[in-house]
């Protein structure tokens, strides 16, 4: 991927993001809580079908910006295209210039939850509000993020059969989430 128009538009942030589809996760946490992890997992989880294509947008540092009403996230320049892989070093990858921030994960995050409030399950940046997955400490984020992104909130809409009602099977649509 071309480097020559990459900038330092906004501020720098500790954190990494990767587009799923159209529309990226940005992964925040305290270092050593498994940002990078997350951000590799999500891009085998896009090359294997279990979520749409995924590619890194960066790793470690990333700046953040307000285009319209809309958070759009670039790699620092001087990290474009590297990403850290635990035990193998500071590898190089393909990646995208930016991307529209659709999903806010917050690793080691104290107020995770089994059952969060709807607060803490949004989040403001810089005035826009995005949905966020708090992850605690002892937890995986991978599920959490992979049910975000191809599930739909429940609803008492929804007309349940009586398998759901016995708790057996799969009774999850398989698409993105519009909520």
């Amino acid at each position: 991927m071309s480097q020559g128009s990459l900038n330092e538009s906004g501020p720098s942030v500790h954190a990494s993001a990767v587009r799923v589809g159209r529309l990226a996760v940005l992964i925040r946490g305290p270092s050593g809580s498994g940002k990078s992890r997350l951000a590799f997992d999500l891009i085998m989880a896009g090359r294997s079908g279990v979520i749409e294509p995924a590619v890194l947008v960066g790793d470690d540092r990333v700046h953040l910006a307000t285009v319209g009403d809309e958070i759009e996230v670039r790699p620092a320049p001087v990290l474009a295209g590297l990403i850290e892989i635990r035990g193998l070093g500071i590898r190089r990858c393909d990646f995208v210039e930016h991307a529209t921030v659709g999903l806010v994960v917050d690793l080691d995050a104290a107020d995770a939850e089994r059952l969060p409030t709807a607060e803490s399950l949004k989040i403001s940046i810089f005035g826009v509000e995005l949905p966020r997955i708090p992850v605690g400490r002892d937890h995986s984020p991978l599920p959490l993020v992979v049910a975000a992104l191809t599930t739909t909130k429940s609803s008492s809409s929804v007309n349940s059969s009586g398998d759901c009602l016995k708790g057996n099977g799969n009774h999850m649509n398989p698409s993105i989430a519009t909520e």
